[in-house]
C-alpha cells in the first residue's frame, strides 16, 4: 500500500480545484505535484493563467494561490506498480471537504481519464458535484501536444471564471 504524500494547496481564495490520480514515482520523491520534467501541467497552467513558469516548489504553491488554483488527487492511497495508473488498486479516496469548506471551489477538474474514473466511482457519490475531464498532461499521453493541451485547458478553466 502505498500513501499519498503530498497536502493539497489550496487557500480561501481557491475557485477552481484541479484532481489527478495519484503521484508519480517522481513526484513522490521530489515532494510535490507533477513532479515528472516530461509532465506538462506547469507549463499549461503558466499558458492558460498567463503567469510565469514556476520552478520550485514554493514558486509553485505561490503560483497556485496566486491564480486561485487548488490541487490535489482523488486517492489517498492505492496499490500502485510505479507509477502506472493502470495498475491501481485497493484506492483509498482522499477527503475533499476540508478544501470545499474552506474554499469557494466553483469547477472541479480532473487531469485525464484515469482521475475521471476515480472521481465518479469514488468522490461524487461523498461530496455530489460532478467534475470536468481535462486531457492528461502526462508524458503517456503524447498524442495531445502541448499547444493542443493548452487550448483544451483553457477553453475550460478561463470558461467557469466570472
Amino acid at each position: 500500500m502505498t500513501v499519498h504524500p503530498i497536502p493539497p494547496v489550496f487557500d480561501a481564495d481557491s475557485k477552481i480545484l484541479i484532481l489527478g490520480s495519484f503521484p508519480s514515482v517522481k513526484s513522490r520523491e521530489s515532494g510535490f505535484f507533477y513532479g515528472h520534467p516530461q509532465n506538462r501541467f506547469w507549463k499549461v497552467l503558466a499558458a492558460v493563467f498567463e503567469d510565469e513558469l514556476p520552478g520550485t516548489i514554493e514558486e509553485k504553491k505561490a503560483f497556485l494561490l496566486r491564480n486561485h488554483t487548488a490541487v490535489w488527487d482523488v486517492i489517498a492511497s492505492c496499490d500502485i506498480k510505479g507509477s502506472s495508473d493502470a495498475s491501481i488498486k485497493n484506492v483509498t479516496e482522499n477527503d475533499l471537504t476540508k478544501i470545499l469548506k474552506a474554499a469557494d471551489i466553483r469547477q472541479i477538474f480532473v487531469n485525464g481519464r484515469t482521475a475521471e474514473k476515480m472521481y465518479w466511482k469514488y468522490t461524487e457519490p461523498i461530496i455530489k458535484r460532478p467534475c470536468i475531464c481535462l486531457p492528461s498532461t502526462s508524458p503517456a499521453n503524447a498524442a495531445w501536444s502541448l499547444e493542443r493541451l493548452t487550448a483544451a485547458w483553457s477553453a475550460a478553466i478561463l470558461g467557469t471564471e466570472d
